[in-house]
């Protein structure tokens, strides 16, 4: 049975800061951070912004592409490592808003930044078995970074949509296959309670992201019997802009390859909307027939890889709500105090 996407949608608030303005405070040496990171802004929440708002706004706009009756939509899946609620779930606000309760399932999902892509096989296992007949698998963040900690520098908020579907006359995007790659590898955490969260720094890289990376990437290859020049994009979670590129020069993809999707330089990392975000904005230029390979990384540790081949109905949905790169311009940059409001850093007794 073919399983894809049939339509996709994406936010990002308006909201920026610069590196500038992070190192400035803090009195860090922001063009070090700057050719180290690969990360140039980041994307900041509005005060009335969370994962559900967002979650909602992706979702609208996936609907707006797809033109079908909500009421198809049998489950709605939101990963977050940010949920607003600890207990009260994020995908019922997200079912309600786009009209496809009652008759429904809906859930939360976690699994740190690949919460999303986690959510996006749930809906592929259940609209393939024949028990929904659409799902709705969203990513989405307001991530966060403790005051002078590294992550500060990155840690984003944004969210994606993926309308699932089987009914080939719908698909905007084929997934051929996917594959997963997990370990218990406690690179980065955050109990219950914890304003932020804490992580093992340098590691978090070899035995974290590129462990988990590049041993997905290479079992779907391997699964699928395809090769890296097989591909015309690739997207690989985007923590910063120096590990998907790393990752994709170790698998053997080129430059040209993961440019188009790379855009953690201009909104920073948006957790579990992070591949998401780089395969909305590969489905916004791409053309019928182009493949697409996507791995997304999770910390915790697991990594979810995808092989995707976009169909024609891809032109004839594209342009019916805003592509990544419209949503990135026109940015308001805002200084650190507004920062650390925006954000709630700023707490009164």
């Amino acid at each position: 049975m073919t399983i894809g996407i049939v339509s996709y949608g994406a936010y990002v608030p308006r909201y920026r800061i610069k590196i500038e303005e992070i190192a400035r405070l803090w009195g860090d040496d922001a063009e070090a951070l700057k050719n180290g990171l690969m990360v140039y802004e980041k994307s900041v929440p509005d005060v009335d912004e969370d994962a559900a708002t967002i979650a909602v706004e992706a979702a609208r706009y996936a609907m707006a592409r797809s033109g079908v009756n909500p009421k198809r939509i049998g489950a709605v899946y939101t990963g977050s490592e940010s949920h607003p609620y600890a207990v009260k779930p994020t995908s019922t606000i997200v079912a309600q808003a786009i009209g496809a309760t009652p008759e429904m399932t809906a859930a939360d999902f976690e699994f740190a930044c690949k919460a999303g892509t986690a959510a996006v096989q749930a809906c592929m296992g259940l609209v393939g078995s024949g028990m929904v007949d659409l799902g709705m698998a969203i990513g989405a963040d307001v991530s966060q970074g403790a005051p002078s900690d590294a992550l500060e520098y990155t840690a984003a908020a944004g969210g994606v949509a993926c309308l699932i579907g089987r009914k080939e006359s719908e698909l905007a995007a084929i997934i051929e296959d996917t594959y997963s790659y997990t370990t218990d590898t406690p690179d980065f955490w955050r109990r219950e309670g914890m304003p932020y969260p804490e992580h093992g720094g340098r590691f978090t890289g070899e035995p974290g992201y590129f462990k988990h990376v590049i041993n997905g990437a290479k079992g779907l290859l391997k699964k699928i019997g395809t090769k890296p020049e097989d591909y015309d994009y690739a997207v690989f979670h985007q923590p910063n802009g120096k590990f998907p590129s790393k990752a994709a020069k170790m698998l053997g993809f080129t430059k040209a390859q993961i440019t188009p999707g790379l855009v953690v330089q201009k909104i920073g990392n948006t957790y579990s909307g992070s591949c998401l975000m780089g395969i909305a904005a590969t489905l916004d230029q791409a053309k019928p027939g182009d493949r697409i390979f996507a791995t997304a990384f999770g910390s915790g540790a697991g990594s979810d890889a995808f092989s995707i081949t976009v169909t024609d109905r891809i032109e004839e949905i594209r342009n019916k709500a805003p592509t990544v790169s419209e949503l990135i311009k026109d940015p308001i940059y805002i200084d650190y105090a507004r920062y650390a409001r925006h954000k709630g850093k700023i707490r009164l007794a």
